[in-house]
């Protein structure tokens, strides 16, 4: 493996520390995306108990904000609970798109990667055979054997480029796909606390002076009875 590296020339060592970073980009966001790190199970069923029976004190809702991405979606929320729908889903949608931000940290990298691996491999590729073609130029053809040797050697960047570049394409695609699921299940989550917030607030309650005072406006709108007819 050493005599591969060594016979790829310079190139290979950006290769290599593409790799490390993908390799690290990928374990990393394996253990942050695990559903029970973005999405703990009941943790909506939960906050819907919550809502219902009335305990969303401050101390619950900025826990809840530190628990998970879906918490912290659902906190948001509750901060705006006592105004209407509108502006609940407006705050949903904001805290939303802050929290695919997070989700997707490193995911750019790690597409770059995939697309710069397989170049950095051809170009290590080209450097080696231009280098072999130039000794040839100065000291002939030589052994047959050896110029084989000399272009196997040259192509071993192409092949270090694609080992790079395919799993951190599949990688991507496939951290991309999972985040999606989760934004939809988050939005259902949230969907289901609206209805909830909306089943447990109270309905409008009427004071007995404005019903009185609706009472006296409905009289007052009445025609006055005719004057008894004298005999």
């Amino acid at each position: 493996m050493w005599e591969l590296v060594k016979a790829g020339g310079w190139p290979m060592l950006p290769l290599l520390l593409l790799g490390v970073a993908a390799l690290a980009i990928i374990l990393e966001r394996l253990w942050s995306l695990r559903r029970a790190e973005v999405m703990p199970p009941k943790l909506g069923e939960e906050v819907r108990n919550w809502a219902a029976r009335g305990q969303l004190d401050p101390a619950h809702i900025e826990s809840l904000r530190r628990n998970s991405p879906l918490g912290a979606l659902l906190a948001a929320a509750l901060d705006v609970r006592h105004k209407p729908r509108e502006v609940i889903r407006e705050r949903l949608e904001d805290t939303g798109r802050h929290l695919v931000f997070r989700m997707e940290k490193f995911l750019s990298a790690l597409g770059t990667i995939a697309s710069a691996g397989p170049l950095l491999g051809l170009l290590g590729t080209v450097v080696g055979m231009i280098q072999m073609f130039l000794g040839i130029l100065d000291h002939g053809l030589g052994d047959v054997n050896q110029l084989a040797g000399g272009i196997g050697k040259a192509l071993v960047c192409t092949a270090t480029g694609m080992i790079i570049a395919v799993p951190a394409l599949i990688f991507h695609r496939f951290f991309r796909s999972r985040i999606a699921g989760y934004v939809i299940e988050m939005e259902q989550e949230a969907a289901a606390l609206l209805d909830a917030l909306d089943t447990a607030r109270p309905a409008p309650q009427v004071s007995p002076a404005a019903t009185a005072q609706a009472a006296a406006r409905v009289a007052g709108a009445r025609p006055a009875p005719p004057a008894p007819a004298r005999g």
